[in-house]
């Protein structure tokens, strides 16, 4: 979209860490958008960010400096998990649109809250889980909806790692000291604790701050799967798991798996979702992929990529004989024949399994912030909004309920709420 020097959209950067600059370098690849605030509660972090855009931007610790600037037309919230809601609450109710990155919400109570602020507030909220702007997943529903595997009854998903960096472990700065960081303002509305910034620059590791493995990485699981298949959400969610090799203080699993139960809808009958989470994987590189099981045939599912291997139902069910008399097999035989007589061998009964390949290029973290902002020149919001938003973020903390409390979780996937 061209844009005048005086159509600019122009934002601020609430969190200055790795996804807060990584999000906002995407945002000023969008033409016409522009940065002109950021707040930190780490200085080092907004003098990073004036070297990166420019001293002229204007920086401050408390986010609610920003909010109250009328050259804000939109904020990106990158803070740490416990801090999402309340900031996205109140940049809706100053009048700001909100890109918030995922997950929506630190607590379930907290997602009807949002839900309410965005909805009277008339603003834009998109949530930053970019794989709903995935070609690779938009195609996956198409062919889904075309019956490609048939009847869909089973889908798994993994996003396993097998790196320091993967695994939380972010480099600490050398200035991490008392007057470099506002402490209180980090903490927020979390437990209050003695001055640590380990628990600041490696917060992804703590359940005060974040949400672990399930409010990082299953909601990334549950957006390719919401997107493809179409449905609400679950009914029924178990997790098992524990600290299994980061033993550095974190108290959030680095191992995690979870099934959830999904009700039939419109769109699918039922299914079983299987989610995986490994930070101690044997592959070299991250693995990402969901693969959807039907009734006749596999669909494997990457933000680059799409194999789908179809295999036809059988149309015969066969015939246990062994342990009848002869005479009862032949009889048996005799009638199965007629019904189902011998087909000839085929070239194409020789090839059981017919395989495709899809790839796709592309960004889906430039093509989700594209989105964000086309949406706020439009005003037509883009569909991760807060509803959908919470759609992943709740069964993805339920997950952390179950395996914490060792129960089975209930979620009406309609009204958004814990059963």
């Amino acid at each position: 979209m061209q844009t005048s020097p005086n159509d600019n959209i122009q934002i601020a950067l609430i969190g200055a860490g790795g996804m807060g600059q990584g999000d906002t370098q995407m945002a000023t690849h969008v033409p016409g958008v522009k940065l002109v605030a950021v707040a930190d509660i780490y200085d080092g972090r907004r003098e990073r960010c004036q070297e990166r855009w420019g001293s002229q931007i204007f920086t401050t610790r408390d986010f609610r400096e920003i909010l109250e600037r009328k050259d804000v037309d939109a904020v990106i919230i990158a803070t740490p998990d416990h801090w999402h809601a309340p900031i996205t609450i109140a940049a809706l109710a100053a009048g700001k649109d909100v890109y918030c990155e995922k997950p929506m919400v630190h607590e379930i109570n907290e997602g009807p809250q949002v839900i309410d602020a965005m909805k009277k507030s008339g603003r834009i909220l998109q949530i930053g889980s970019q794989y709903a702007s995935s070609a690779a997943f938009q195609k996956a529903r198409e062919l889904l909806q075309d019956g490609s595997i048939g009847e869909l009854n089973l889908v798994e998903a993994w996003l396993d790692r097998n790196t320091a960096i993967g695994a939380w472990q972010y480099s600490l700065p050398t200035d991490d000291t008392p007057d470099r960081i506002d402490w209180d303002r980090f903490l927020g509305n979390a437990p209050k604790r003695p001055f640590e910034p380990i628990r600041l620059f490696r917060w992804r590791n703590y359940n005060d701050y974040g949400t672990g493995l399930a409010g990082d990485l299953y909601v990334h699981l549950l957006t390719g799967l919401h997107v493809v298949t179409g449905s609400l959400g679950p009914t029924r969610i178990y997790s098992v798991g524990g600290t299994r090799f980061w033993k550095d203080g974190r108290d959030a699993p680095d191992v995690m798996l979870c099934t959830m139960d999904y009700p039939k809808s419109e769109q699918t009958p039922a299914f079983t979702f299987a989610l995986r989470v490994n930070f101690a994987s044997s592959e070299p590189k991250e693995q990402f992929g969901l693969r959807f099981t039907g009734s006749e045939g596999q669909m494997t599912v990457d933000p680059e990529s799409i194999k789908l291997a179809r295999t036809p139902r059988e149309t015969e069910p066969g015939m246990t004989l062994g342990t009848f008399s002869k005479a009862v097999q032949k009889e048996i035989e005799k009638a199965y024949y007629a019904k189902y007589p011998p087909q000839p061998v085929t070239l194409d009964s020789l090839r059981p399994v017919a395989q495709k390949e899809f790839a796709f290029s592309g960004d889906p973290h430039q093509k989700h912030h594209n989105n964000f902002y086309k949406a706020v020149r439009s005003r037509k919001p883009f569909f991760e909004d807060g509803v959908f938003g919470f759609r992943t973020a709740g069964p993805a903390l339920l997950a952390n309920v179950s395996l914490y409390h060792q129960k089975v979780c209930n979620w009406d996937p309609v009204a958004l709420k814990v059963v």
